[in-house]
């Protein structure tokens, strides 16, 4: 079997060539995924709409910020553990394993039932991340924790607009992004 050493250039003291170069792969596919998830953000700031617009499109905008934040981290983070990070559009389109964020312009509560399942997706793949990184690497676990908190409070920013008074969540049991979105709207429209 041949070194998993050539697909590296070095790594980091007391992390072996092997989990470097796994952690490297899992680093790459959370760093395409939050690439995806400031593009979709912005888009949905360019094209919400209707009376809760301007509440949505303002509290957008930072967590744009913050994602691409995050995503310099795990840039950074695969550079110090001797990978290249790619961040093309070319290649997160190829090795995406999800679908093409898929509500055009819209009503503020259909993007915010959309975006709730974004989160869901992005959220769940990051802690897969965590955990298999808990032994291999300490230090990448610690860092993508604090994503999770970071994206958890985003999520609850958004599913604090799709909540009922009662407690019900518009979206739940959604399990695509336009049944979400109608989810959510049919909620705001019935409820009073």
């Amino acid at each position: 079997m041949a070194s998993q050493r050539s697909n590296i250039s070095y790594t980091v003291p007391g992390v072996s060539d092997q989990d470097s170069t796994e952690i490297i792969a899992l680093l790459q596919m959370r760093l395409h995924s939050l690439n995806d998830l400031s593009l979709t953000l912005k888009h949905v700031h360019w094209n919400v709409v209707g009376p809760h617009f301007i509440a949505v499109h303002e509290m957008i905008d930072p967590q744009v910020d913050q994602v691409r934040d995050m995503a310099d981290d795990l840039a950074e983070r695969i550079s110090t553990l001797g990978g290249e990070p790619n961040g093309t559009p070319g290649a997160l389109v190829k090795d995406r394993t999800w679908n093409n964020y898929s509500i055009g312009r819209a009503e503020a509560i259909e993007h915010l039932g959309a975006l709730d399942l974004v989160y869901t997706s992005v959220i769940k793949d990051h802690r897969e991340a965590m955990q298999a990184t808990e032994t291999s690497d300490p230090v990448t676990q610690d860092m993508l924790i604090e994503q999770l908190r970071g994206l958890e409070l985003f999520q609850w920013f958004v599913r604090a607009h799709l909540e009922s008074s009662g407690g019900v969540l518009s979206t739940r049991g959604a399990s695509t992004e336009t049944g979400a979105a109608g989810q959510a709207a049919e909620q705001a429209r019935t409820q009073p």
